[in-house]
């Protein structure tokens, strides 16, 4: 099936999936969300094969698109709670999909993007590719790709990352365990590729049966996290700091934060 904003490629039961959106560095928008999940869901049935994530142009994924962001100033919170699923639904099917998932990080891999990155069983990047959860600087809650965050990394890496918002390079995220290898740029298709074709000679049910078994050992947890997350991201969208973030950066400019001025108090030694 064709679509607008992913390239699908497939040969010996490997489907490559290209977010095909370069000229916005393939920043999420709804569609591209709701084709991603489309795709998802038609490998769920399949017995064998292998799944590759990669960009077209110089990032892997931005996160969500700037006129997303701006468009969702002003939306009621069933809007925001309907927004917030697509996004939970999209990392939890990739999360749990039958098939090994690989994603060949070509670029930066920002907020969502980087949720897409790591939540593959195996994540390749070039050296040049910087990861982060920016959310913080724009008044937003990374509520939703921490209940997978902390799974990997722990609570301790987990709170640097989302409460400093920074940046990181391809090598500290593989020294904390998001990424598995840094590969040079001319070979990362090549090595993805590889790493495929290794996991085609392995038993299709016997994978199958154990990322199932991963899944359950987490499933309960998972479940009951993403659901608080949902609602908390979607009342981190409503709020003054959410309005005044995204204003900020769509302008170029710092953002004064609401709730630091309701917040200053004198301290009394």
């Amino acid at each position: 099936m064709p679509y607008q904003t992913l390239y699908i490629a497939e040969t010996e039961d490997i489907v490559t999936v290209t977010f095909n959106r370069s000229e916005r560095r393939n920043a999420l928008t709804p569609q591209m969300i709701d084709e991603l999940i489309a795709t998802l869901e038609s490998l769920t049935d399949r017995n064998c094969g292998v799944l590759i994530l990669t960009g077209r142009g110089p990032a892997f994924c931005a996160g969500l698109d700037l006129e997303h962001l701006q468009s969702l100033i002003g939306k009621t919170l069933p809007q925001h709670n309907a927004d917030a699923e697509r996004m939970a639904h999209l990392l939890r099917r990739l999360y749990d999909l039958p098939l090994p998932t690989i994603a060949a990080v070509n670029g930066h891999a920002i907020a969502g993007g980087m949720g897409l990155a790591t939540v593959c069983d195996f994540t390749l990047a070039v050296p040049e590719a910087k990861f982060g959860y920016t959310e913080a600087r724009i008044g937003f809650i990374p509520a939703i790709v921490a209940s997978f965050l902390t799974l990997q990394v722990g609570e301790k890496q987990a709170r640097d990352l989302l409460l400093t918002a920074r940046l990181i390079t391809a090598e500290e995220a593989r020294q904390m365990g998001l990424v598995n290898e840094v590969v040079r740029d001319s070979g990362l298709m090549e090595r993805a590729m590889r790493l495929a074709h290794q996991l085609l000679k392995n038993s299709p049910d016997s994978m199958r049966a154990t990322k199932q078994l991963l899944s359950a050992h987490v499933k309960e947890r998972l479940d009951r996290q993403l659901q608080a997350a949902v609602e908390m991201n979607a009342n981190a969208r409503s709020t003054e700091d959410f309005r005044e973030g995204v204003s900020a950066f769509l302008e170029r400019r710092t953002p004064i934060w609401p709730s630091r001025k309701r917040s200053k108090t004198p301290v009394h030694v």
